[in-house]
């Protein structure tokens, strides 16, 4: 029996796609798992302090941020997927595919902008105290953009895509003949029939939004609303604190977690939703132009308050401020943000493209749970898992630089502040959706095509390059394009980890706008914001396609 077990163990130890999976699988979960481990030292004095001063803050800001922002979500993002499913209105061809674009978007650009736009300086109370010859603002009341409201605000704007477009695919994928049967007995379609079966798309995409609020440092620390994630980033580099920053992580941690689980179980619900059983045909109902007119109105202010107005704002701050000297600057940030972008896509998309293989063609139940829990750091925030890869590395750094001491050799690792820490941190936070893609991809191949290739003699490796990659290239090239956005858009971890002197878009940003200085990176912005739709292409292009198979 021991014989068989070490048989077997070293022949899973000489399989390389089993044992580099594992050894990925380990880099990817040790991060957080350290994380946890440190976040049970004592630091009483730490939480005392806190308990006085900030953590009730901090939770209270967290919860209602969440809720607002869950409810605007979802009010916007279901009732847009409803009159999109449902109506032929005006416009509504490029209204559907248009309420996906504030997706393309970082909220912490949109808050800048607004901030810029509406503040005391900005065009729309400089405008009012023109027009009504007001000299102070004691004359007049203007709401406060940096606030709790206006956190709630720009985050639903920027975030209800998440809810519209899984709800849009729920209520469109709904089997026409049970809109018939509430119709027979005059029951409300959506309330009756839309809006159950749909529930389950609805608090996945819910989920997703509470993950997203959660993990927000841009748009909260602009806007001065002291949550959760702004009190682990002033714990950690505010008041030195590596281990109550970690704690205050690990609460974090534990909603998110419920949070994951939540949307989980929502998307196997799911399944009671079937497209290919005679779905209703989409825009079925004829309207009256009054009628057009009023779901046009109400299907474009999320288009407006969540793109068209920040664009238009950065486009005029672009068109007032260029400077060609600075324009070379410009271009060299850009190209580091190429770059890190590049390299953290492929060198993810690699890493998945391992893992997959591993738990398709040589893993287990076992393996697969644990090539599932690796690819949740997707749902971390930036900042937590900066913190955690850098408590990690630190500690290898560490270790390895006392060790080189005690064999008297004059060599010094470094990891932390290095492109090995952003892009290792880039690994753990994306492979997720390189993960989910090329398991797409693969789950659609035969089994059959590798059955063939070994009956004839053919080695796994070279049936794997020859027969399934080519098959798998589409799904591979669009992991590699969403985790390449994800990357160029990213702000948390690259503030957080990027070498000296190294700035990208999304840091370059947000260094001048914090200095109230938007329109000396609004270019930088719009180049954000124009490789951020390359996601909203693909998204709605995939949707129309598989709509159009079935």
């Amino acid at each position: 029996m021991r014989i068989d077990l070490t048989l077997n163990f070293l022949k899973n130890l000489l399989n390389f796609w089993k044992s580099t999976s594992y050894i990925l699988i380990i880099l990817l979960l040790t991060p957080i798992v350290m994380l946890i481990l440190n976040s049970f030292q004592n630091n009483v004095d730490t939480w005392l302090h806190l308990f006085d001063t900030k953590l009730s803050i901090y939770l209270y800001n967290t919860f209602f941020l969440i809720l607002g922002v869950g409810i605007l979500s979802i009010t916007i993002g279901v009732s847009c997927a409803w009159i999109v499913a449902k109506y032929k209105f005006f416009l509504s061809h490029f209204i559907e595919w248009g309420l996906l674009l504030p997706a393309a978007i970082p909220a912490y650009i949109v808050a800048y902008c607004y901030t810029d736009f509406l503040e005391y300086g900005g065009l729309i109370q400089t405008s009012l105290r023109e027009i009504f010859n007001w000299q102070s603002p004691k004359e007049y009341f203007f709401p406060e953009i940096r606030s709790m409201i206006g956190a709630i605000l720009i985050l639903s704007f920027a975030l209800y895509p998440y809810i519209y477009f899984i709800t849009k695919v729920a209520f469109t994928s709904t089997p026409k003949n049970l809109f018939n049967v509430a119709k027979i007995h005059g029951k409300s379609e959506f309330l009756y029939v839309a809006l159950p079966i749909a529930r389950p798309a609805i608090i996945a995409g819910l989920s997703l939004v509470l993950m997203e609020t959660i993990s927000d440092f841009g748009t909260v620390e602009f806007l001065a609303v002291e949550t959760i994630t702004l009190g682990i980033f002033n714990l950690w580099l505010g008041m030195n604190n590596f281990s109550a920053a970690s704690q205050l992580s690990f609460f974090a941690f534990t909603f998110i977690v419920v949070l994951l689980g939540v949307e989980l179980s929502a998307r196997k619900n799911q399944k009671f939703n079937n497209p290919q059983s005679s779905s209703f045909e989409k825009k079925i109902e004829e309207i009256s132009y009054k009628k057009s007119l009023i779901l046009f109105f109400i299907c474009i202010l999320p288009i407006l308050f969540g793109f068209m107005i920040p664009l238009l704002i950065l486009i005029n701050l672009s068109m007032q401020s260029f400077d060609q000297s600075n324009f070379y600057s410009f271009i060299e940030i850009s190209l580091n943000s190429i770059f890190i972008s590049f390299f953290g896509a492929f060198l993810t998309i690699l890493f998945s493209f391992i893992v997959v293989v591993a738990v398709k063609y040589h893993g287990g139940k076992k393996f697969s749970f644990l090539a599932t829990i690796a690819g949740s750091g997707y749902a971390f925030p930036g900042v937590i898992l900066a913190l955690a890869t850098s408590f990690f590395l630190s500690f290898i750094q560490n270790n390895i630089n006392g060790l080189l001491i005690n064999f008297n050799l004059n060599w010094n690792l470094t990891l932390i502040g290095t492109f090995t820490a952003l892009l290792y941190t880039y690994i753990c936070r994306f492979n997720a959706i390189g993960i989910g893609y090329i398991n797409s991809g693969i789950e659609k191949v035969s089994p059959n095509l590798l059955e063939a290739g070994r009956l004839q003699g053919v080695s796994f490796e070279k049936s794997l390059f020859k027969i399934i990659l080519p098959l798998i290239r589409p799904s591979i090239l669009t992991g590699f394009l969403i985790v390449f956005v994800d990357i160029f858009k990213e702000l948390p971890v690259t503030l957080l980890l990027r070498p000296f002197n190294f700035e990208t878009l999304a840091t370059f940003v947000y260094q001048y706008a914090k200095e109230e200085m938007l329109e000396q990176c609004a270019l930088a912005a719009l180049l954000i914001i124009l490789i951020g739709i390359i996601p909203v292409f693909v998204l709605n292009k995939t949707i129309n396609l598989s709509f159009k198979k079935q």
